[in-house]
């Protein structure tokens, strides 16, 4: 406001009391704040003074440490390169050494199959009807429904007795006997391994489903050396595929005495129904002075894989075996199951701890320790298998687990386990899927092809 009747208001601070002056108020002093429009056109508010920077503008200032020589920082870079070249050096060391100690053996060619028929000079089918020891429930055969070639490989397929042949149902309960030694086509030399006849009273049923067993035995076999079986594992509950070994001749005694190696097996059951189903590979030799002492889970292992399973796709399962080490591997070498080093060990008996076992009141006979070598009895040739067996009783599908029908100690376990098909059945894969798939077998020996 302005005139002649105006009256001059000293500056007042922010606080409102009078500022005191010795001079006249300048016009920054008396708005010392901008002035910002505001809803009343006539009320101002006083304008911020400009902001002066404090940044130091007195030229070049004097960077002292660029000048000065620091004694320290000579030896700070040679402590730290010289600390990379001595790891350096120590992880190419280890890596050599490492290298160096993996043997390395010279190997000859005795097997390369391919599968564009199944080779008479090569395999031989094991027929018979009682589970080869293990209490399981297939019938073998050499009927092309079972065991055949196609453009994917060898296929190992179980089916139902009941649709590949002419037994019926109601036979395969009650009053029909089976004998295949009467057929011809028997390969065991124990006559209850040959026939059998079902009596619904007994609980005795002919047995409900078929597949194969194909065998090197005689014809193919190596002491030390190489196994590699490219193969796709089947699909369905309690089916149990197996590529395996065992004894030429069963030098130390009846099994287990004389050894076998598992270079692998599965289960068929789908992995979130049972644990370890077919997304777990396993190996194992099983090696003891009885049945009852097989000492199979000190030298055992397994591989599982997730979201995928080992009936997917095809891979290659692999032994490689010395007078000092086994293992077993699949796809390479690098991917172990497990692994044994005999040496470890004076001898087998030694490492199953057998001295100080007693078995149904008895001392345990050591059937090993005479050769003096630790390897005793994975020290003899032994020949490959190829299977699928169903079911079994012998502990390898646990009772109570994964809903099985049938118990163990059962002697009616066939019977149950056929009166649960509708359970099963369902999850066997269409075609070859059920089956185990191999596409390809090569075996060496170890040494040079010409020396034995």
């Amino acid at each position: 406001m302005s005139g002649r009747n105006s009256v001059h208001t000293p500056p007042t601070n922010p606080f409102g009391t009078p500022l005191r002056l010795s001079r006249a108020p300048t016009e920054d002093e008396r708005h010392p704040y901008p002035l910002f429009p505001i809803a009343n056109p006539g009320v101002s508010l006083p304008r911020q003074r400009k902001f002066k920077s404090a940044r130091f503008t007195g030229g070049e200032y004097e960077k002292p440490w660029t000048q000065e020589h620091n004694p320290r920082r000579k030896w700070e870079r040679v402590i730290f390169w010289g600390c990379i070249l001595i790891g350096l050096a120590i992880g190419g060391s280890i890596c050599y050494l490492s290298y160096a100690s993996v043997s390395n053996h010279e190997y000859c060619l005795v097997l390369d199959d391919s599968f564009t028929t199944i080779d008479p000079s090569v395999w031989s089918y094991e027929i018979q009807r009682g589970g080869f020891g293990t209490g399981s429930f297939e019938w073998t055969t050499d009927d092309p429904q079972n065991a055949y070639v196609d453009g994917a490989g060898l296929h190992i397929v179980p089916t139902l007795t009941t649709t590949s042949t002419n037994i019926t149902v109601d036979q395969l309960n009650d009053g029909y006997v089976l004998n295949l030694t009467t057929a011809g086509t028997c390969t065991s030399t124990d006559i209850g391994m040959c026939s059998i006849r079902s009596n619904t009273t007994t609980g005795a049923i002919i047995n409900p489903v078929r597949s194969a067993r194909l065998s090197t035995k005689g014809k193919k076999s190596i002491k030390y050396g190489k196994v590699e079986v490219t193969a796709k594992m089947p699909k369905g509950s309690w089916l149990w595929p197996a590529i395996w070994m065992m004894p030429e001749a069963s030098v130390y005694g009846e099994w287990p005495r004389s050894g076998e190696i598992d270079i692998v097996e599965s289960r068929g059951n789908y992995g979130d129904d049972y644990i370890d189903g077919r997304d777990s590979a396993l190996s194992a030799l099983h090696w003891g002075p009885v049945p009852e002492a097989d000492a199979f889970y000190k030298t055992a292992g397994k591989h599982n894989v997730r979201r995928t399973d080992y009936s997917e796709k095809f891979h290659t399962y692999g032994l490689e075996w010395s007078e000092d080490y086994l293992f077993t591997y699949i796809d390479s070498r690098l991917l172990q199951i497990f692994f044994i080093k005999f040496t470890t060990h004076k001898t087998m008996w030694d490492r199953g701890g057998f001295g100080t076992s007693i078995l149904n009141h008895s001392a345990l006979f050591d059937p090993w320790s005479q050769t003096g070598r630790p390897n005793t009895p994975f020290d003899e040739a032994f020949y490959l298998i190829l299977n699928v067996a169903v079911g079994g009783t012998n502990g390898f599908f646990k009772d109570g687990v994964g809903n099985k029908p049938w118990g163990d100690r059962s002697e009616a376990a066939p019977k149950a386990f056929w009166d649960s098909k509708a359970m099963w059945y369902p999850t066997w894969g269409k075609g070859d899927e059920r089956g185990l798939s191999v596409k390809r077998v090569r075996m060496w020996r170890q040494g040079a092809c010409g020396k034995r």
